[in-house]
């Protein structure tokens, strides 16, 4: 690999660190967010709410728009309305003008995340694909890892302001470098048609189904507007289907990527795999805050042996791909993401955080793992044209997956008589989920369980 081509992932990694931890790092800081704007908790939320709601309802829009006009263009795009709604975010005055900041640094983001996925798999050669998807999940994992210490040392020492100041000079290095150094093959926009009503459909769908999911441990199940939003999101998706059969080869989706099913297999298994994923993220440091008693940033700290494993296993998937094949390195992520919520579901009222430890290092590994080698798997099973809209579904089926997977988790653990209780019963259902996820690994993704250099044959 030459100078040129090092630099440019490493901007592209960069790039994804950035977009990752605008997730995390404004958690500790809402706290102080609430001070400062005189609001309370449940309007400050939407700091991040907004940000991920839009961000996963518009990343598949995101990446068939890269596809269509290029990666470049959407990079650029994307990454001018991130930095300025980041600089304006750090400038806000109210709690309604940062979130609706935050709502637009999500469509930059969206824009930003599959150019990003698609100018790394062009940038390698196809036998390198692993190493395109080791960097840019392990990349997330470092963005969501280093997130919460980011965002409470800047808050501690700085303002929170500054979580959202630092994204501009950063943003301004990636532009430079992709612009300089970045060149992949792109499409002719005048050949394009978009997909209004495809991306309406879909769009609102999401819309509906994440937000009912989000509202519903406030509501219920049993309430009338998550009822409404919950027919409202599945007569969308449903329609969705027809609509983009008439389009045709303007399609939102095209047909040869829905009928693709190594690439719904992909899809699938992180569907279910990733209510596991959301769950550790919201009960791990719940059960370090209240039952533990740690402060954020503790429990900001306490998540590091997940998220730093995470990280570190993302970046040594990538030349094991290559070495091992799909199916051994994916199974292997699987079976981790099931058992860690196996060992979760064992604590008790008198366990500490130690306790804990082994499950979020198993995890760790079994995300690390899994993500890269499946978003790969998926993403290279279709043709090369359509990358970055391929790296998009995949991202919302994670994103859609685990919001699902949290509303049922939340539904069992608010069931239960206490905390202990309801984190145990959560993570049993995880488990259970993530198994369903491990049989699809196993039976669909990456061929024979064996890879052909280990089984002494040739690939067919």
């Amino acid at each position: 690999m030459d100078r040129s081509t090092g630099l440019a992932l490493f901007a592209m990694g960069v790039s994804v660190v950035v977009i990752a931890n605008d997730f995390s790092a404004v958690n500790v800081a809402l706290s102080t967010m609430e001070k400062d704007f005189s609001t309370n908790i449940n309007t400050i939320q939407w700091v991040i709410n907004a940000y991920a709601l839009t961000f996963g309802v518009m990343i598949v829009t995101g990446g068939r728009l890269a596809d269509m006009f290029g990666r470049r263009r959407a990079f650029f795009l994307g990454t001018a309305i991130f930095a300025s709604m980041s600089a304006l975010g750090g400038a806000a005055q109210t709690e309604a003008w940062l979130i609706a900041t935050r709502v637009a640094m999500g469509i930059g983001g969206a824009l930003m995340w599959p150019a990003i996925l698609g100018m790394t798999y062009a940038l390698l050669p196809a036998e390198k694909a692993g190493l395109a998807g080791g960097i840019i999940l392990g990349a997330a994992g470092l963005g969501n890892a280093v997130g919460p210490l980011v965002g409470g040392v800047l808050t501690d020492l700085l303002s929170w302001r500054w979580i959202f100041f630092l994204n501009v000079p950063i943003s301004v290095f990636a532009v430079l470098v992709t612009y300089y150094l970045v060149r992949v093959k792109e499409p002719d926009a005048g050949e394009q048609k978009i997909d209004y009503a495809g991306i309406a459909a879909l769009s609102v769908g999401l819309v509906a189904l994440l937000v009912a999911l989000d509202q519903v441990d406030d509501w219920g199940w049993g309430d009338p507007r998550v009822i409404g939003l919950l027919a409202l999101a599945v007569a969308l998706i449903a329609v969705f289907v027809p609509i983009e059969r008439r389009a045709g080869i303007s399609a939102l989706v095209p047909r040869a990527v829905m009928r693709n099913e190594s690439f719904r297999a992909s899809c699938l298994a992180i569907l279910f795999m990733s209510a596991t994923f959301f769950a550790a993220l919201l009960y791990l440091p719940q059960f370090m805050q209240k039952h533990l008693g740690y402060s954020p940033l503790e429990a900001g700290v306490g998540l590091l042996p997940f998220l730093a494993t995470f990280a570190l296993v993302s970046f040594a998937a990538g030349p094991l791909y290559n070495r091992v094949g799909a199916k051994p390195l994916a199974s292997l992520g699987a079976v981790c993401i099931a058992i860690a919520p196996f060992v979760f579901s064992r604590v008790g009222e008198g366990s500490g955080y130690g306790s804990l430890v082994a499950g979020m290092v198993i995890l760790g590994v079994g995300i690390g793992s899994f993500y890269p080698t499946a978003t790969t798997a998926g993403v290279t099973s279709v043709d090369k044209s359509q990358t970055s809209l391929a790296g998009g579904i995949v991202y919302m089926c994670q994103i859609a997956g685990g919001s699902i997977g949290l509303g049922l988790t939340t539904a069992v653990f608010s069931a239960q008589g206490s905390f202990v209780e309801g984190f145990r019963a959560a993570f049993r259902l995880d488990a259970a989920l993530a198994l369903v996820g491990f049989l699809i690994v196993l039976f669909f993704i990456g061929g024979r369980l064996l890879h052909p250099r280990q089984a002494g044959g040739v690939p067919a």
